[in-house]
């Protein structure tokens, strides 16, 4: 079977099996490392991916189910000013980079604040009820979110915000 699909920006073509899922070809096909094959079953959240601008677990995405869609992957996003935003407030706040769970913290902290650029705590924890995630203690994840919408305000909106 013969997928095409929009790929971290690019028009990319797949040769695949019927039955791979889209972490499969992303992983072995395209060598795209930082969706993990965690659960399999879509819980949690170390396979996330950006598909059509929507968090998805991509175990969850049966290959063709791609064709003609848009995936950005953490390589691709990890590219981004609002990545840069993340990571400035992740270090801020101490928050851990195991490399496990990296991509969901980062891709659900993405989502969060695309939609809400003040999140309250309450919203924050909500926002990873899917990620599965042993290195960091939620308060101080909250407080990274938090740092990272900061810095993006002040990116947006200058230094007054």
């Amino acid at each position: 079977m013969t997928i095409g699909f929009i790929l971290n920006g690019e028009d990319v073509t797949v040769q695949t099996e019927a039955n791979f899922r889209l972490v499969d070809i992303l992983r072995h096909n395209f060598h795209l490392l930082g969706a993990k094959e965690g659960c399999l079953s879509g819980r949690c959240g170390v396979c996330s991916v950006f598909y059509n601008g929507r968090v998805v677990p991509s175990c969850m995405i049966p290959v063709f189910m791609v064709q003609g869609n848009e995936v950005v992957t953490i390589e691709g996003f990890a590219l981004t000013e609002e990545y840069q935003d993340i990571a400035g407030g992740f270090a801020q706040a101490g928050v851990k980079t195991c490399g496990y769970c990296d991509t969901a913290k980062i891709l659900a902290t993405e989502s969060l604040l695309a939609s809400n650029s003040r999140p309250e705590r309450d919203e924050i924890l909500a926002a990873f009820g899917g990620v599965l995630c042993r290195c960091t203690e939620p308060e101080t994840l909250a407080r990274g979110v938090a740092a990272a919408a900061e810095i993006r305000r002040r990116r947006i909106y200058g230094q007054s915000v």
